[in-house]
């Protein structure tokens, strides 16, 4: 953990992962698909599993021992495998048949985790642990998507009040909102990549337990909304 960051704010992030946790389980298990919601709790084993080996190197500091090698361990062993596996689900038909059986309201959802996320950052850089561009009075305007998830989930999918184009342009923007706040985390992180926020970097995400914010959140925030792009593209919208 890092020093100086006070207890609330470490157990505020975990109860965040857990949030995240339990809403991606449902996105899961509220499939209309029985062999889908079958394999919900076998998902929540993996992502449990995944979630204690991020934190096991977090807390052995694999992340923050080394900020000069290329490229940041982070990236390489915590992003990189999350990654590869939405890619791997994406390109392969029964990945594909998988994903196209979830229900884009509770993957609209999901992104309300955005709003603790952004009340995490704001507290990391009162504590000196992440600059302030990273935040939602710098560069991070992310928290938009968290506050209108809930507003796009009800209005917008259960009363039915925006059309599949106004679906589609809401997760497209919320996406690039969540890449603007991923460039800028990782162009101020301590690395050879490191551009911005020399003065107060990024090294909050190479600790326990905000190392699981780029290792798990982002890559959850990022397959919900690449889900429910492919669905309204491809005119498979479950409600």
């Amino acid at each position: 953990m890092i020093a100086g960051i006070p207890l609330f704010v470490n157990l505020f992030f975990v109860l965040t992962v857990l949030f995240t946790l339990f809403l991606f389980h449902g996105v899961v298990k509220n499939s209309s698909s029985i062999t889908v919601s079958a394999k919900a709790n076998r998902l929540l084993i993996v992502l449990i599993i995944w979630l204690i080996v991020q934190s096991v190197l977090a807390l052995n500091h694999v992340f923050s021992i080394d900020t000069t090698s290329f490229p940041p361990k982070i990236a390489l062993i915590g992003v990189l495998p999350a990654i590869l596996t939405i890619i791997l689900v994406f390109l392969t038909k029964s990945g594909r048949n998988f994903i196209d059986e979830l229900p884009i309201l509770n993957l609209t959802y999901v992104h309300m985790v955005r709003i603790p996320v952004e009340i995490t950052l704001y507290l990391l850089f009162m504590y000196g642990a992440v600059p302030e561009l990273m935040t939602f009075e710098g560069r991070n305007f992310d928290i938009l998507a968290g506050i209108s998830s809930p507003l796009v989930a009800y209005f917008g999918i259960t009363k039915g009040k925006m059309a599949k184009g106004s679906l589609l342009a809401w997760n497209v923007i919320c996406l690039f909102l969540l890449l603007n706040i991923v460039v800028n985390a990782l162009l101020s992180a301590p690395s050879p990549l490191q551009k911005f926020g020399f003065d107060q970097p990024n090294i909050g995400v190479l600790y326990f337990p905000f190392s699981l914010l780029p290792a798990f959140i982002v890559p959850v925030v990022l397959f919900s909304h690449l889900v429910s792009i492919r669905q309204l593209l491809i005119n498979k919208v479950k409600a």
